[in-house]
Order: structure tokens, then sequence, then C-alpha cells
């Protein structure tokens, strides 16, 4: 009598990778003051750099080149690049030098404390550079809460500060005030968009559509410019 071999296990088939393209349900979250210095500081490279190109005499208009090959892409990276992208179903990073695309199923939580950071269930940590933190708004609404608590300013932590319950309630969607909150918490945008990010991740942990496997790549757009005009121009600086 044979003994009838034991079934081996069915691997669970793997999840496909999210999209990485851009979705027109897509909101963008972006960091406005950011933009405006990347504009500011492009308008001033370009300045110095097309100024040094026509009136520069011998290495200097390669020079200028070299040096715009290399502080361009990264002024790009630093101040226009970064992005959130949110719908339903995914958490799309754009950082300086890489790209996140996290289903909210692979989400494990939000932090917010001197940065934003996503943590993935694998328990990466991913910062959002379009979400930078404001300690300004954060210290008023730890003012707001110590006077309309009685307290006189003792062991205040600024990281948590508007994140007591009945902060969030006193926002409407999208961090504008209530008609009735005038004496309530000041949150910064960040924060209340950091709150909306947070429901919708509670929301939609569980959903079909909002699984898969995370996607990250390197912005190679970014880096392989920066890096030919490191190249040259330290190429021209050895050999001057």
């Amino acid at each position: 009598m044979t003994t009838p071999d034991p079934q081996s296990p069915v691997p669970e088939p793997a999840q496909p990778p999210v999209s990485a393209a851009p979705d027109e349900r897509d909101q963008v979250h972006r960091s406005h003051a950011g933009i405006a210095g990347g504009i500011l500081l492009l308008g001033v490279c370009a300045w110095f750099g097309i100024d040094a190109s026509i009136r520069g005499e011998g290495r200097t208009p390669w020079l200028a080149l070299a040096s715009l090959l290399l502080a361009v892409p990264l002024i790009v990276a630093f101040t226009l690049r970064p992005a959130v992208y949110v719908n339903d179903d995914r958490l799309r990073v754009r950082n300086p030098f890489r790209l996140i695309v996290l289903p909210w199923g692979r989400v494990a939580s939000l932090r917010s404390g001197y940065s934003n950071e996503v943590f993935s269930d694998a328990g990466t940590t991913y910062q959002l550079w379009a979400l930078p933190v404001s300690l300004r708004a954060r210290k008023r609404a730890a003012r707001r809460e110590m006077r309309a608590t009685g307290e006189r300013g003792v062991g205040v932590d600024v990281r948590t500060a508007g994140h007591g319950p009945g902060a969030r309630d006193a926002f409407r969607r999208g961090g504008r005030p209530s008609a009735t909150t005038d004496d309530g918490p000041v949150r910064g945008r960040t924060d209340s968009v950091m709150d909306d990010l947070r429901e919708l991740h509670e929301r939609r942990q569980g959903a079909d559509t909002a699984q898969g496997a995370p996607v990250v790549r390197w912005a190679y757009e970014i880096l392989a410019p920066a890096a030919a005009g490191a190249v040259l121009l330290a190429v021209l600086l050895a050999t001057g």
C-alpha cells in the first residue's frame, strides 16, 4: 500500500505593483513657499549663467555651463519637484530623488513630528518633502491651548500642538477654521493635510482597490544631469 505524497502548499500570487503614473483623480499637495523659492533661485542662476557665458572669457563660459548643469537639477529637485498625490487607492510621494507609490493597504501609519512621514507595512519610512512642518503655526496653537487650559507654558511640545482632543473637529476639511472656533487651536496647512491623509488611510486601507505592491523609483531625470554637471565641473577645475 502506497502512501500518497502530501500536497505542497500553493504559493500565494504576488501582488502586482500599482501604477506609478499620475491619475486624474489625484489631489495634489505642494509647498507654495518652496515653488516660489525655486523660481527665484532659477532666475538668479539663469541671470549669472547667461551673463558669464556671454561676457566671460577663456574657460569661464564652460565653468558657467557646468555649474548650471549641476545646480539647476538640484534646485528643481528640492523646490519644484516635491509633491504628494492622493486618491482613494494610493499615496504617491514625489521626493527630490525618489518616487514612492504606496497603496493605502500597504501604509502602516502617518506621523507628524519635526517632519511629516509615512511608514510602510515593511517598516520603511519616507519623508513627505512637499508637506513641510510649520513650527510657527504649532507654537501659536500651543499658546492658545495654554490660555484655554489655564496653563503657564510648562512642558508644551510643539510637535503635538493642536493635536489634542477636539482640535481636528475645530477645523473643516482643508484646514479652514469654522465660524465658531475663533479661540480654538490654529493649525498649519500641512498639519490639516496630514489629518486628512490619516482619515483617508483609516477609511480605505481595507479596500480591494487599495492593495498592491509598493513602487519605489529613483529620479534619474534629476540624478543624471546633476552627475554630468558635477563630473564636468570637476574636470574643468582639475585641468585648470
